[in-house]
């Protein structure tokens, strides 16, 4: 079973193992939307992801990253 938008955790957890070089903080949501579709693990439409998902998911990173 693969992730899906609402595994906002996971997510950032995956995103921190595949861009662990990257600041979270200065991401764009459209990188970040991009990046999440590209996770091998990633199973979900990619057009039911909003602002306030990827603000979680980002916040989630950030605290992943910090």
């Amino acid at each position: 079973m693969g992730l899906k938008w609402t595994d906002i955790q996971d997510i950032a957890v995956a995103l921190e193992e595949r861009h662990p070089d990257v600041d979270p903080q200065y991401v764009r949501f459209t990188d970040l939307h991009r990046w999440v579709c590209e996770l091998e693990e990633f199973d979900d439409d990619p057009n039911r992801s909003g602002e306030k998902i990827l603000e979680a998911i980002q916040m989630a990173w950030i605290d992943e990253h910090g």
